[in-house]
C-alpha cells in the first residue's frame, strides 16, 4: 500500500515546543533548588504559566499546543533520568566525552566543563513516565477535539551516546555491543510511546541536533583524528537512523511522529554547529521511518534547499525560516519567497507541481524560544512577534488552514 501523508498534525503553522517563562516561574525554580519553597509552590506557578501560554498559543492561531517544557530545565526533560540503568552526574570528568562533539566542544571552547550529564550504569529499563502528569495537565486545559493535536517533545534517543568516546557510553559488562544498548533505549521508548498514546498522545516531536553534527566539517573532522573510534561516522548514523525506526515499529498509525533537527539552541542563543543537511539527505528522508522534518534554516549555517529533493512525497517538512534566536523580524516576502523555492526543489526532486509540494510543507521558528529554562536573546514581546509573523506567513500561502 502506498504511504499517506500525515497532516493535521502536522499543521501548516508550528512552533518547536519551548518557549520563554516567565520571571516569576524562573525565580521560582532557583528558589525551590535553593530550598527557599517547597515543591508545591513551583508546581502551582508552573501550572499557572502552563495554562496562561496555552491560551496565549490559541489566540495567536495556533493548535499544535504545547505546555512551553515550563517544567523542564533542558529541552530533553526528564526520560533518561527516569530510567533504570541511568545516572544523572552533577560534575563529570571531562575525559568521559568526545572533545569534538558540538556541544560538548562549545564548553572547552569557552573554558568550562562540561556541564550535568547522564550515563548508562546498567540495565535499561522503562520503569514509569516522567512525561505522563504533563501530558494529563496540558490535556485538561483544551477540548476534547484539541487533545490529539498537542504537541509532547522528547528526548532524542541518541542524546547520551554520540557525546561520550568509543567505549564510555554504557558498561562493557553491560552491552558487549552498542546493538544491545540501542535495542533496550528502543524497548523503552516504544513503552514510553504506548503510555502515552493510551493517555491520548497523538502528536510527538523527537528533538535531535546529533542528526545535525552529522553534517558538521568539523565534527567529522575531530572523529576522523579520534585513535578511539572503530566506526565511520556514516556507519554510526546508520545505527541511528535503525534505532528510530526500531523504536517507532510498534506505533498505532494515527501517532504523529516528527523529528526536529537544529544546530544547538543554548543561552543567549549560542548554537553549537554548522553544515547543511546534503551529507545525510538521502538516508535521513528515505530511510528515517518518520511523518515530520522539522529544519532549521534561518541561516546560511543550514545550507541550502537542495537536499529537500530527497525528500519523498508522503512526508512533510516544516520550515524553520524565522529565527527564534534574536528579535529582529525577518521580511515577509522574502521567507515567503524562500519557501516557495523550497517547493519547487521538492516538486522537482518528485516531478510533482509546486502546489503538490506545498501541501508536504508548514513553517515554523527554526528552534524553540527556550531550549535552556533561561531562554534566548530575545524577550516575550519578540516572542510573540515572531510567532505572529510565522501565522501570518501561514494564512497567506495556506489561506483558511490551520
Amino acid at each position: 500500500m502506498t504511504p499517506q501523508i500525515h497532516r493535521n498534525p502536522p499543521f501548516r503553522v508550528e512552533h518547536l515546543g519551548s518557549l520563554l517563562r516567565t520571571r516569576e516561574l524562573l525565580d521560582s525554580k532557583v528558589a525551590f533548588e535553593d530550598g527557599q519553597i517547597p515543591k508545591s509552590d513551583l508546581i502551582a506557578i508552573e501550572k499557572k504559566d502552563i495554562k496562561d501560554i496555552v491560551q496565549k498559543q490559541k489566540e495567536l492561531g495556533y493548535s499544535a499546543l504545547s505546555d512551553g517544557e515550563y517544567c523542564r530545565h533542558m529541552f530533553w526533560g526528564s526520560f533518561f533520568p527516569g530510567l533504570d540503568g541511568f545516572e544523572e552526574i552533577k560534575e563529570p570528568e571531562p575525559g568521559l566525552f568526545r572533545t569534538y562533539a558540538p556541544d560538548v566542544a562549545a564548553f572547552f571552547e569557552k573554558g568550562h566543563k562540561p556541564p550535568e550529564s547522564v550515563i548508562c550504569t546498567g540495565k535499561i529499563k522503562h520503569v514509569g513516565s516522567t512525561y505522563i502528569d504533563q501530558f494529563m495537565y496540558l490535556a485538561s486545559l483544551v477540548s476534547a477535539e484539541e487533545v490529539k493535536n498537542l504537541k509532547l517533545t522528547l528526548a532524542a534517543p541518541t542524546w547520551y551516546h554520540l557525546r561520550y568516546k568509543e567505549g564510555s557510553a554504557y558498561p562493557k559488562d553491560v552491552y558487549a555491543s552498542d546493538e544491545e544498548y540501542f535495542s533496550d533505549i528502543a524497548t523503552a521508548y516504544q513503552e514510553e510511546l504506548r503510555i502515552l498514546y493510551e493517555a491520548g498522545c497523538r502528536n510527538v516531536q523527537i528533538d535531535d541536533p546529533n542528526f545535525a553534527y552529522f553534517c558538521s566539517d568539523k565534527m567529522l573532522e575531530g572523529w576522523k583524528a579520534d585513535p578511539l573510534n572503530i566506526q565511520s561516522p556514516d556507519d554510526l548514523f546508520q545505527k541511528y537512523i535503525k534505532l528510530y525506526n526500531d523504536l517507532l515499529s510498534e506505533r498505532p498509525a494515527d501517532l504523529h511522529v516528527g523529528v526536529h533537527i537544529c544546530r544547538g539552541n543554548f543561552v543567549g542563543s549560542v548554537h553549537f554547529s554548522e553544515g547543511g543537511y546534503d551529507r545525510i539527505a538521502r538516508r535521513l528522508f528515505q530511510e528515517l521511518n518518520v511523518d515530520t522534518y522539522y529544519l532549521e534554516y534561518d541561516t546560511p549555517r543550514a545550507g541550502g534547499f537542495e537536499p529537500l529533493k530527497e525528500l519523498p512525497t508522503h512526508k512533510n517538512v516544516i520550515l524553520g525560516v524565522v529565527t527564534s534566536k534574536f528579535p529582529e523580524l525577518e521580511d515577509k516576502h522574502a521567507t515567503k519567497a524562500r519557501i516557495y523555492e523550497a517547493a519547487g526543489i521538492i516538486a522537482s526532486g518528485n516531478n510533482i507541481s509546486v502546489d503538490e509540494a506545498l501541501n508536504q510543507i508548514g513553517v515554523s521558528p527554526q528552534c524553540g524560544f527556550a531550549s535552556h529554562r533561561e531562554g534566548n536573546a530575545i524577550d516575550h514581546e519578540g516572542m510573540i512577534n515572531k510567532l505572529k509573523l510565522v501565522r501570518e506567513i501561514a494564512n497567506e500561502i495556506w489561506p483558511g488552514q490551520a
